[in-house]
């Protein structure tokens, strides 16, 4: 299964919206990510990865070589994954209503 159906590269990024609130205060609903499969990931990445057979938007978080899908809005559980495999692809930038809230996430 893969996000790209309309012929794009697996590499090429592409852009979700952020359904639901289960990131919030960071990414409301309706918020535009950009999500690149090569990207690197690291602790702290917002993260699109597949979770029993669906695909979910996450904060990675490593600890003890054991890999955790933190959301952060806190009525929502924070999931375990068997590792890195699970992960699709890395959110690199966020486009919300106000030009404000846009945000670039993979510059160190």
């Amino acid at each position: 299964m893969s996000f790209c159906s309309s012929g794009c590269a697996e590499s090429e990024p592409f852009a979700l919206r952020v359904l639901g609130d289960s990131m919030l205060p960071e990414f409301e609903e309706g918020s535009v990510i950009v999500i690149d499969p090569a990207g690197a990931i690291r602790d702290g990445s917002y993260v699109i990865a597949m979770h029993d057979n669906e695909y979910i938007f996450r904060q990675l978080r490593i600890h003890e070589q054991r890999y955790y899908l933190v959301p952060l809005n806190d009525l929502y559980d924070t999931v375990e994954i068997e590792g890195m495999d699970a992960i699709k692809g890395v959110v690199s930038q966020k486009a919300g209503r106000r030009r404000k809230d846009h945000k670039h996430y993979d510059r160190d």
